[in-house]
């Protein structure tokens, strides 16, 4: 269902060694029929686009900003890549899959306050909230999915209502529990170091520190690939995302598939939670809004469609890179950062116009 089934040419007429069901080659195909150059297919791969765009975006930096060239400078760009990247993975496998998370930023901010403050104002061991935060997050995510689900509203309404709930939980929340707007110093409790060391931690490659989260990163979209390719889950999600009734009538379970994409988004929001609480003690209960427009921009740019029902995990991935390496180069380049959001929204609309033009000729007899 992922990737359509192998076109069958038109038999050739009978003779020696011939007959229905011979190999390529062997008679001549219709127009309908005709098997694309190579260099055509591989344009319609949905990486391909973003691959070739996070290399113009790497070069142009390495030139305006000599900065870059810097083993720490790269080290950088790939951590601020991986933190938009590990939650831009499950935010494209969920628009593969149709459907929309608005509330994917808070979400994260919701993760890092639970498992902060139940374990600070409890005293318990942080491990009892990072165990907690994961259920809670997993939670949201259930809620979303079964909420479209069952009522058929759009995912952008449901989850529009789930941000604007979140965010003013964590808000009210943590000044009630807290009296402040900013949970507290989670450092000296127990369990803390070990936490810190999967979410947080540094290890160095040549005299560079590189951040955790790019490992990751890296392991999560590997993981991603394979499921989209070689599972069955994979084809649900691209038959849910291409036409759900279709897909139900061949028995994929779509409310399965559907839930379990937004359980996916709150587990990726959990982790990055407990990235951000372990790499800084405490957590602004104000922080994630528009967060979640970064993280559905990466998975368009990364050829992710509007509609559903085509992308990848390794598009993404470039797209998340190219947000780094932009975050980043402006500032090793000594512009002004407010030029961010304009390169920022160049890239999307650069990558909108792509992918249209990638699928016309990808699709073109």
């Amino acid at each position: 269902m992922s990737g359509g089934g192998q076109a069958v040419g038109t038999p050739p007429a009978p003779g020696p060694g011939t007959g229905p069901g011979t190999g390529p080659g062997t008679g001549e195909r219709d127009g309908r029929t005709t098997r694309r150059p190579p260099a055509l297919r591989l344009l319609a791969r949905p990486e391909t686009g973003v691959f070739l765009g996070a290399v113009a975006v790497l070069v142009f930096f390495l030139i305006a900003a000599p900065s870059v060239r810097q083993g720490a400078s790269m080290a950088t760009v790939l951590y601020q890549s991986s933190t938009i990247g590990i939650m831009a993975l499950p935010v494209a496998l969920l628009m593969i899959g149709g459907e929309f998370d608005l509330s994917c930023g808070v979400a994260v901010i919701t993760s890092a306050l639970t498992a902060s403050m139940l374990s600070y104002q409890l005293t318990l061991n942080v491990w009892t909230g990072v165990i907690t935060a994961l259920v809670v997050s997993l939670a949201v995510g259930a809620f979303n999915g079964w909420m479209v689900v069952r009522t058929g509203l759009p995912s952008f309404l449901v989850t529009l209502g789930t941000f604007l709930i979140l965010q003013g939980v964590n808000l009210a929340v943590t000044k009630l529990v807290t009296g402040n707007v900013a949970t507290d110093d989670v450092s000296d409790m127990d369990g803390f170091g070990q936490a810190k060391k999967i979410f947080a931690s540094s290890f160095d490659v040549g005299g560079v520190q590189v951040k955790i989260t790019v490992v990751w990163w890296l392991v999560f979209a590997a993981l991603a690939t394979w499921v989209l390719l070689r599972t069955k889950y994979g084809n649900w999600v691209f038959a849910v995302g291409g036409d759900q009734d279709s897909a139900r009538a061949v028995g994929v379970p779509v409310r399965f598939t559907k839930i379990t994409l937004f359980m996916l988004v709150g587990l990726g929001a959990w982790f990055v939670g407990m990235h951000n609480l372990f790499s800084f003690n405490t957590v602004q209960s104000g922080e994630g809004v528009g967060n979640e427009l970064i993280y559905i921009a990466a998975a368009v740019i990364g050829g992710c469609l509007l509609t559903g029902g085509h992308g990848s995990a390794i598009g993404p991935l470039f797209g998340a890179f190219m947000f780094g390496m932009v975050n980043q180069g402006i500032v090793y380049a000594g512009w002004n950062p407010d030029w961010f959001k304009a390169f920022l929204g160049v890239m999307l609309l650069g990558a909108v116009l792509i992918n249209l033009w990638v699928q016309r000729t990808a699709t073109r007899r």
